[in-house]
């Protein structure tokens, strides 16, 4: 059941409006997210489970321990807080013209030492079909570093598993056979990525708000797609800048489909659908 205000009044927790704001600001403070009014109730679900794990019997009593705490044990329950009110949809091939340009571009290219940074690796789907499309244009031994960072810890130790369903959707029967292996015995059913592949990404946990980014040389391509939908217009402009700012000359930046920055072109041309070129 739900109250007029859209907040559930069936619930095994206190959880009101003035809960529901001081989620809003902490996740758009320590992660950029913007939450709008609808998402009381994906909050309460989602954060129910913290306080199940911490043993408050209220959100008021939950964010004020939070709030107020500090050491390792508040450290880990902050990153938990996040994990909980990310949003993870992915699959493998994902608006798959984007690997169309970034083979052509490999291909131009050629086999030139090259960085790739993937900022929201979600469970690994993105960085590893990059890797596959390294792979298919350049070899498996290619000069190519993915980079790959999630803000979230949990989906970060699944990608680093490269294991999934052996129906995970987006990969061809010619994939799966060059680049997994397939389980046996209890893991009948999941597929691996193999190692080789494997060897070309690097996954490490990174929150876009954080003031330093120290990621070592600068990056040719820039996969940031649908991040930047959680984020409102400042937020935006600030990781854009930021983006911009650890990428070469030149360099492209792949974004989401419902994603525009056509209002940053002193940062950023559009030069195909979703793609863009550094100023």
């Amino acid at each position: 059941m739900s109250d007029s205000m859209g907040l559930v009044t069936d619930r095994e927790f206190s959880f009101n409006a003035k809960d529901f704001s001081r989620v809003r600001s902490l996740i758009h403070q320590r992660a950029g997210i913007s939450l709008h009014d609808g998402k009381q109730a994906m909050v309460y679900s989602r954060l129910s489970r913290r306080l199940r794990d911490t043993g408050y019997n209220s959100f008021e009593q939950y964010l004020q321990w939070l709030e107020g705490s500090s050491g390792a044990a508040a450290q880990q329950e902050w990153q938990e807080f996040v994990n909980c009110l990310t949003t993870n949809l992915t699959s493998f091939f994902r608006e798959e013209h984007h690997f169309h340009v970034l083979a052509e571009w490999l291909s131009a290219r050629g086999p030139q030492p090259t960085r790739i940074w993937c900022c929201a690796a979600s469970t690994g789907e993105e960085p590893y079909s990059l890797a596959m499309t390294v792979a298919e244009t350049l070899g498996l031994h290619a000069p190519v570093k993915i980079v790959s960072s999630d803000i979230d810890t949990n989906v970060l130790a699944t990608a680093s598993r490269g294991a999934y369903d052996a129906a995970a959707r987006g990969l061809s029967p010619q994939r799966l056979r060059q680049f997994f292996l397939k389980g046996k015995g209890a893991n009948v059913g999941q597929i691996r990525v193999k190692p080789e592949l494997a060897s070309l990404v690097e996954f490490k946990p990174f929150n876009l708000m954080q003031e330093q980014w120290q990621m070592g040389e600068p990056f040719d391509i820039v996969f940031c797609r649908n991040v930047m939908i959680y984020f409102d217009a400042p937020t935006q402009r600030k990781v854009l800048e930021r983006i911009h700012r650890v990428m070469k000359p030149k360099g492209k930046l792949f974004v989401g489909h419902s994603e525009n920055f056509t209002e940053s072109r002193d940062l950023f041309l559009l030069r195909g659908k979703t793609v863009y070129d550094k100023v």
